[in-house]
């Protein structure tokens, strides 16, 4: 895909987003889990399944958060749209760019920005959460806090994560779970917290509401 499509993509992409998320009504379940450590002004990292993205982008733009995205053509609209919404964003995946992402995100840390890893991203499986989170967790001793979003109507893609996108006027809820604290002395070690990652954040999807229908 060449430069003049993409960024026209781009741009269309920010300005949808936009419209849409204005629309959206927000609530946010058990909201004192990140408001605790933003008042210790202590970074962490956002971790989500790659079929939230859209409403938890909007959700939590403009926050000083770094995210990591892929370097597929894709990943690059995607980037767009994120830093137009005021993300700093890491380019790379464990597919991709793997150990370059690892240590620039880990930077981004250090710095104190806070960082969102889709987990299963940037091509899947869904639902299986790459090493990436954990190795960051463990080199930067940031915990990782679950985070997961539902909306009350929504178009789910076609596509390996089933692509969430809330429709107009829709219900849109985020939840975050329980810290993740990786106590390992290895990065090999702490890639090995795959199932943990993933239990907590199916743990913070039972915080959503039972209305959840998209």
């Amino acid at each position: 895909m060449n430069e003049r499509r993409i960024r026209w993509i781009a741009r269309i992409g920010a300005v949808a987003v936009r419209l849409l998320g204005w629309t959206w009504r927000v609530r946010f379940v058990n909201p004192s889990v990140v408001g605790d450590f933003r008042a210790r002004r202590e970074p962490f990292i956002y971790v989500l399944w790659h079929g939230e993205l859209l409403p938890l982008l909007w959700t939590h733009r403009h926050r000083q958060v770094a995210v990591i995205i892929s370097e597929h053509s894709d990943g690059e609209m995607i980037a767009r749209v994120a830093h137009s919404l005021g993300f700093r964003t890491v380019r790379g995946s464990t597919s991709r760019g793997a150990a370059r992402a690892l240590l620039a995100a880990s930077r981004e840390v250090e710095a104190g920005f806070c960082l969102a890893i889709t987990v299963d991203g940037p091509r899947g499986p869904a639902h299986v959460v790459a090493p990436g989170a954990p190795i960051i967790a463990q080199r930067t001793a940031a915990a990782m806090i679950p985070t997961v979003a539902s909306a009350s109507r929504g178009w789910r893609l076609r596509s390996w994560d089933r692509f969430l996108i809330p429709k107009p006027f829709a219900r849109v809820h985020v939840a975050y779970g329980d810290p993740i604290r990786v106590s390992d002395g290895s990065p090999r070690e702490a890639a090995e917290r795959g199932d943990a990652v993933r239990d907590a954040i199916d743990a913070a999807a039972q915080r959503l509401p039972a209305e959840r229908s998209a």
